[in-house]
C-alpha cells in the first residue's frame, strides 16, 4: 500500500489520540454558565489532549464558532480538535476528525467528505454492532454509556461489560477504546481495567468548580489505572 501525506497525518494524529489518557467533551449547557472556550483552555492547560465540541443545545453557528475557538486553542497546545456528528462544522472548523453515532452517515461516505487524514469515530452501545462493516473502518471507539449519566437523557447503560466485549473482538486493531459514560476521577480507573484506552468525560470537568483541576484528577486517575508498559506507551506518544 502506497503511504500517502493524509495517511501519515491521520497516522499521527491516531498515535496522539491513543496516548491522551483523557479525551474532553464540550456542552455549554452544562459549564455552570461559563463558555465551553474557557473549559477547554483550563482542561488543556491541565494536560488534556483531545477535545470534542458537542454542542447539542445551542444553534449551528454557535457550535462553529466554538468550534473555531477550540481550533485556535488546540493548536497551541498540539492538541486534536474533534467534532460530534456534524460533518460541516468540523470542516468549516478545520477539526481533526468527528465522531459519529450509529444512526449518522456511513462511515465511508464520511471518509469520502472528509478525506484520508481525518479521524472518524464511531459509539458502540451494543456487543451486536461489534460485527457491523463500520465498526471495522473507524479510527476509534467510543463505548458506552458505561456508568449512569446526566449529560446524555436517551444514553443506554451499558456498563462495564460492553468494554470487554469490544477489547475482545477488536484484538489486534490499531483502533482505540474511548469509555463514555458517567465517568469520574473516582470510576476512571476501572474503565481502563475493563478494556478503555482513555476516557472521555464531559460534567465531570464542564460542571467542575474547576475544570483545570478536575482534569488533572481525571488524568491522574487513568494513568494509575493503566497497565505496566500500556502507560509507559502513551505517555512516549503524549510527549512527541
Amino acid at each position: 500500500m502506497i503511504e500517502t501525506e493524509g495517511g501519515r497525518e491521520r497516522a499521527r494524529r491516531l498515535e496522539l489520540l491513543r496516548g491522551s489518557d483523557v479525551y474532553l467533551v464540550t456542552e455549554e449547557s452544562l459549564s455552570a454558565g461559563r463558555r465551553s472556550e474557557e473549559i477547554v483552555e483550563a482542561a488543556l492547560e491541565a494536560g488534556v489532549r483531545v477535545v470534542q465540541v458537542r454542542e447539542k443545545d445551542g444553534s449551528a453557528r454557535r457550535a462553529l464558532e466554538i468550534a473555531r475557538a477550540v481550533r485556535r486553542l488546540t493548536s497551541r497546545y498540539d492538541a486534536l480538535l474533534i467534532v460530534n456528528d456534524r460533518i460541516d462544522i468540523a470542516v468549516a472548523a478545520e477539526a481533526d476528525g468527528v465522531h459519529l453515532g450509529q444512526s449518522d452517515l456511513p462511515m465511508a461516505d464520511a471518509r469520502r467528505l472528509l478525506g484520508g487524514a481525518a479521524l472518524i469515530g464511531l459509539s458502540i452501545t451494543d456487543a451486536e454492532q461489534l460485527d457491523a462493516p463500520d465498526t471495522a473502518l473507524a479510527d476509534c471507539l467510543g463505548v458506552g454509556a458505561i456508568f449512569p449519566t446526566g449529560s446524555k437523557a436517551d444514553a443506554t447503560l451499558t456498563g462495564l461489560a460492553l468494554l470487554a466485549a469490544t477489547r475482545a473482538a477488536t484484538a489486534g486493531s490499531r483502533a482505540p477504546i474511548v469509555a463514555i459514560g458517567g465517568i469520574t476521577a473516582e470510576n476512571a480507573g476501572r474503565a481502563v481495567l475493563a478494556g478503555a484506552d482513555l476516557v472521555a468525560v464531559i460534567s465531570a470537568i464542564t460542571s467542575a468548580p474547576d475544570p483545570g483541576r478536575a482534569a488533572a484528577a481525571i488524568l491522574e486517575a487513568v494513568r494509575e489505572a493503566a497497565p505496566t508498559g500500556r502507560s509507559s506507551q502513551r505517555h512516549a506518544g503524549a510527549a512527541r
